[in-house]
């Protein structure tokens, strides 16, 4: 019903800083929660950022609090997060979720997510 389609993803020096865009298309963006999951090879998908429905709130996992920033724009079906001073722990594919849910932070409550788009951090 609701699609969503991650862009920003690319390679980027240690320290530096990158943009995630999550484009929601099929269903009223503004009606749902959002969030950013990360898979990196080897290791189990993990929660990143999450945002309420208005934007008001947000969640983030201890590994990237000060560094990330989640935000959206529902005027144009547009989630966002902003990487900073990124290291290479936080190379992994990172996706966008969007949904009804109980839990912010679990990626299991989410309905509906992106194909991913990479990003790699190199040393």
């Amino acid at each position: 019903q609701v699609q969503l389609v991650e862009s920003g993803g690319g390679l980027v020096q240690a320290g530096g800083s990158l943009r995630l865009s999550c484009a929601a298309s099929g269903g009223t963006f503004s009606s749902y929660a959002a969030g950013w999951f990360r898979h990196a090879p080897g290791k189990e998908r993990e929660f990143v950022a999450a945002i309420n429905r208005s934007g008001g709130r947000t969640y983030y996992a201890d590994s990237v609090k000060g560094r990330f920033t989640i935000s959206r724009d529902n005027a144009k079906n547009t989630l966002y997060l902003q990487m900073n001073s990124l290291n290479a722990e936080d190379t992994a594919v990172y996706y966008c979720a969007a949904g009804w849910v109980l839990s912010m932070t679990s990626g299991r409550d989410y309905t509906y997510w992106g194909q991913g788009t990479q990003v790699t951090v190199s040393s």
